[in-house]
């Protein structure tokens, strides 16, 4: 951290501890590199030594992030094609602290800066180059590191005292550049000042970094500092070599206060002004700063009061909260306001806000109202739901903005002021008075919802200057009679005011090319079930049914067996070799994608792992647990529950027994109630396949309500549930008690999920016992003919997964007037305001784009994308050809003015539609084929949805020319 800008002193902040939150490490598709977005004319750079967990998403905004390797962040579990990771390492100074201390000649060791707590290395010592290189360089190499930011290269002012000493601390200086790039050439390398030796080594440098251009921070007195213009004057004396001669790259880096975002971004757009690359952060570079790109923090903070050992699924965010944020383009971290630390430091740079859900009194209540009031503080909106969770009163209350509402309840309590937009979004408020908290607002604020009885008058919901918040029965209503709920709040609207959330474009797994994805996923349950009616095929088992379903549509379907049903050992021995060949059939189908329902299908898993409420039947002391007929799973005799055999071993057993040539099983299907806890998510992981599963989406039109729709998934302990889009066949068919042609009705579910909001894809999911009635395999196939006469994008459960999965990893920025969305190239789509489209005529890596119900969905054609958004009606009337629609994947795109060219690549049929221009030729293989005129432009298909391929995929290259 600078103390002046001349000389040694000027010095990039010392790191501390971060750690990478979740392990989403995906299989980058072929198109993320080559379709890329060409890069800035500078590249952007981010310096982070923050606490955990690191926020990949939003530091992925940038081209270079440099990280402090002691954290124990693994730059090869993130993927982020656009960033690359390079690790911190102090080249003049050594701490304690670092685990080859010990290990350095004591003579070596010259001096020392007590500012830090580290000693001076003698850059002149014969051995110091070759045991940085290993010591030092090679296992971050080894950790996956390419590049390395080198600090404290001036260091050795602190110990030579003569022009002769200088000059052999600048020599070593160069023999330890030149170790490095020696063992490892490719290797990028970035230095915080270090003009001495430049003039040796710059042919090896990518970049150059100082501190403090126009704001400083003066370590040793702790205080922010103006720089003098004298020193602003000789540092821009010593850029001008680096950029006129060297051609390097130079990043200033400025300090802030972390509440004074206005204070960052001028100082930005000051350094930008002198040609330099800005980074504006806090001294100890502990949060997101700002640079050229702005990243847009898009993750939520929910506290809960949970019971312990309840999974989190069924906890009141996720089940309520979580749904309405997601689309709003936020990911939540969740904690227990009774069990786990509240995270110190800032957290504005990287939440968008801090939620409570409480449903009781807090343990620690002074605890949670102090850090409550640091949060306000420092600038991050907090939303409180149910209740406050303690006491609202004196000097609290007052820095809320609230009062406790004196007199008591007397006699019923009544509305007198309730927000028509925001209240009574499903159901009316109910007040009732034995569940209230009486609370009054101040001189701001405003009220939502106001109630009275006798000489009591309180506000059970308001907006206030630092978030807001709805008490308790008023955000969702429990209808425990119906077993429904019903929101009495609007909470899309609510949170985004509440939030203060910034208009952005908004990351959407639902759609690609603006069509609604469609998947089909088939646990495994009831595959050794008998055909219960006379079957034309001459089917016996379920499975026999559902193979001809399958291969008669062709649509991509995920489906799966548990492993211990069709297995010698399991309890059905005698014809588990017929049963393992008809999964051989169904596997080998083109259109069919593998997957594992576990080994003996776990119910309660909270229970089995232990994670949760422990039965008889679990062994705590061995961590196994005995089944047996008592419904847990499957009795497979002799069989003790084991985690990594119902998980990685039934991926590994269906694979060697039943996999066909050139297939492996890709996704895990979670069994029983879905509640899976991290460590078995872990083994899916380590497993190396995909997850899905839970959720619960049971909306329909007997229970019309938001609180029965699922969000995208869960983050548990860094790993990530994906939720099956909606429920399955059980749900509709009363659990196999009637009436079997029930599942008909997810129809209804499709509807209610896409108006007002598409909310969700379309999923059919449903057992192996459908294959067993003729009734539900008639509703089946209503539902498939169904959909297949809907615009729609079918993709695999692993596509989509992956889709969510890039979610938690997509970058949300600002650059000036133009949004830059970046991921691993698996998510495809943004969603903007529904009058608002791009400016193609500037756009790059974006196809075109498409109204929807809700909002405009902006193709994207790879793994990132840049566009100003401009107004609809001015977007349409740009005249140039854009892909309005298309049910496959888009690769290899190119625009120009009158001309695009793409690769289609499809499940099914390939079909697309253009617009933009009236009189364009479209080539499709070479061949000019005819489109129909639709209200989105011209639509072009090889042939209908219903029709199978005859392979697993169908690619196409298209060429559009609109020349007259």
């Amino acid at each position: 951290m600078g103390v002046g800008t001349k000389g040694w002193m000027s010095r990039v902040a010392r790191p501390l501890v971060l750690a990478l939150s979740s392990a989403l490490l995906l299989a980058r598709p072929a198109s993320a590199v080559t379709s890329a977005v060409k890069p800035a004319a500078q590249p952007s750079y981010a310096f982070y030594y923050g606490a955990a967990p690191i926020p990949v998403a939003e530091l992925s905004a940038f081209d270079h992030v440099v990280v402090e390797p002691d954290s124990g962040f693994d730059p090869s579990q993130v993927d982020t094609p656009h960033t690359d990771w390079l690790a911190y390492a102090s080249v003049g100074e050594v701490t304690p602290q670092r685990d080859f201390f010990s290990a350095i000649p004591k003579a070596w060791l010259k001096g020392d800066n007590s500012a830090w707590g580290s000693q001076v290395v003698d850059q002149s010592a014969p051995g110091w180059p070759a045991f940085f290189v290993e010591h030092v360089i090679d296992p971050l190499w080894q950790r996956g590191f390419r590049g390395f930011f080198f600090d404290t290269l001036d260091s050795f002012q602190l110990i030579a005292k003569t022009d002769a000493e200088r000059q052999r601390q600048i020599a070593g200086l160069v023999r330890v550049i030149d170790a490095v790039k020696t063992r490892y050439p490719q290797a990028r390398l970035v230095f915080n000042r270090g003009f001495e030796i430049l003039p040796q080594v710059h042919q090896w440098v990518d970049a150059v970094a100082f501190e403090s251009l126009y704001k400083g921070w003066d370590q040793g007195k702790q205080l922010f500092t103006e720089v003098p213009p004298s020193d602003r004057d000789w540092l821009m004396a010593q850029v001008q070599p680096l950029r006129d001669s060297y051609k390097l790259p130079v990043i200033a880096i400025d300090y802030c206060p972390d509440t004074d975002r206005q204070c960052a971004l001028e100082t930005a757009r000051r350094i930008s002004a002198q040609g330099l690359i800005p980074y504006v952060s806090d001294p100890g570079l502990q949060r997101v700063g700002i640079g050229e790109p702005q990243p847009i923090p898009t993750r939520i903070l929910m506290l809960q009061d949970s019971p312990n050992r309840v999974s989190l699924n069924v906890s009141d965010g996720v089940r309520y909260l979580a749904t309405p944020l997601n689309y709003l383009g936020l990911r939540l971290d969740y904690l227990n306001v009774n069990q786990d630390p509240l995270p110190e430091g800032p957290l504005a740079d990287r939440y968008a806000g801090v939620v409570l859900w409480l449903n009781d009194r807090v343990d620690q209540p002074e605890q949670l109202r102090q850090w409550v009031l640091r949060q306000i503080a420092a600038g991050v909106r907090v939303v409180f739901i149910g209740t406050f969770g303690m006491p609202v009163a004196g000097p609290f209350a007052q820095a809320l903005g609230l009062q406790p509402a004196a007199g008591e309840v007397d006699g019923p309590l009544r509305v007198t002021h309730a927000d028509a937009t925001l209240m009574g979004y499903e159901v009316p408020p109910t007040p009732d008075p034995r569940d209230y908290t009486p609370v009054r607002l101040g001189a701001q604020g405003r009220s939502l919802l106001r109630l009275q009885s006798g000489d009591l008058e309180f506000d059970a919901a308001a907006l206030m200057p630092w978030g807001g918040y709805v008490m308790r029965p008023f955000a969702v209503l429990a209808m425990d009679d119906m077993s429904q709920a019903r929101w009495v709040l609007q909470p899309f609207e609510f949170l985004r005011q509440a939030l203060n959330l910034r208009d952005m474009p908004v990351p959407d797994p639902t759609t690609e090319n603006g069509l609604r994805l469609f998947m089909s996923h088939i646990d495994g349950d009831g595959f050794a079930s008998k055909v219960e009616f006379q079957d034309a095929g001459g089917a016996t088992y379920s499975g026999e049914a559902l193979y001809r379903v399958l291969k008669q549509y062709g649509l991509p379907v995920t489906a799966s067996v548990i492993e211990g049903e069709v297995s010698d050992q399991g309890p059905n021995a005698a014809i588990a070799p017929r049963l393992r060949e008809i999964a051989r059939q169904i596997f080998a189908l083109p259109n069919v994608e593998m997957a594992s329902h576990t080994y003996t299908h776990p119910l309660p898993w909270m229970q089995v792992t232990g994670e949760g409420v422990a039965t008889n039947d679990y062994d705590r002391a061995e961590g196994t647990g005995v089944q047996s007929t008592n419904g847990l799973a499957i009795n497979v005799p002799g069989y003790r529950f084991n985690l990594e055999r119902e998980i990685g071993g039934s991926v590994a057993g269906i694979n060697r027994l039943m996999a066909p040539a050139g297939k492996q099983v890709k996704v895990l299907l979670w069994s029983g109630d879905c509640q899976v806890p991290a460590v078995a998510l872990k083994q899916a992981y380590q497993a190396g396949v995909l997850n899905m599963n839970g959720g619960d989406t049971l909306i329909t039109r007997s229970n019309p309500s938001l609180t029965d729709v699922a969000p995208q998934g869960v983050m548990k302990d860094g790993y990530y549930q994906v939720f099956a889009p909606n429920q399955n066949e059980e749900i509709y068919t009363a659990l196999w008690q009637g009436p079997y042609y029930g599942f008909r009705r997810v129809l209804e579910t499709f509807e209610l999920t896409e108006h007002p909001r598409r909310i969700k894809p379309i999923d059919v999911y449903y057992h192996m016992f459908t294959g067993t009635k003729e009734a539900s395999l008639t509703a089946l196939n209503t539902v498939l003919q169904s959909v297949t006469r809907q615009p729609i994008h079918p993709v695999f459960v692993s596509d989509y997964a992956r889709k969510v999965l890039d979610t938690q990893q997509t970058s949300v920025a600002r650059d000036g007037d133009f949004w830059v969305i970046r991921n691993a190239g698996w998510l495809r789509t943004v969603r903007v305001a529904p009058d608002l489209a791009p400016d193609l005529s500037d756009a790059r890596g974006v196809a075109g784009f498409l109204p929807g119900p809700d909002g405009v969905y902006v193709h994207m054609t790879g793994s990132e994308a840049r566009f100003r958004l401009i107004p609809l009606g001015r977007a349409a009337a740009q005249n140039l050809p854009w892909l309005a629609s298309a049910n496959g994947r888009i690769d290899a795109f190119q625009r120009t003015p009158e001309r695009l060219s793409f690769e289609l690549t499809s499940y099914v049929a390939p079909r697309f539609t253009i617009a933009g221009a009236s009189a364009c030729r479209v080539r499709v293989a070479g061949k000019v084929i005819a489109g129909e005129k639709t209200p989105e432009g011209r639509l072009f298909s090889l042939g209908p949805i219903g029709v199978p391929v005859s392979v697993n995929q169908q690619s196409v290259h298209v060429d559009v020319d609109c020349r007259a």
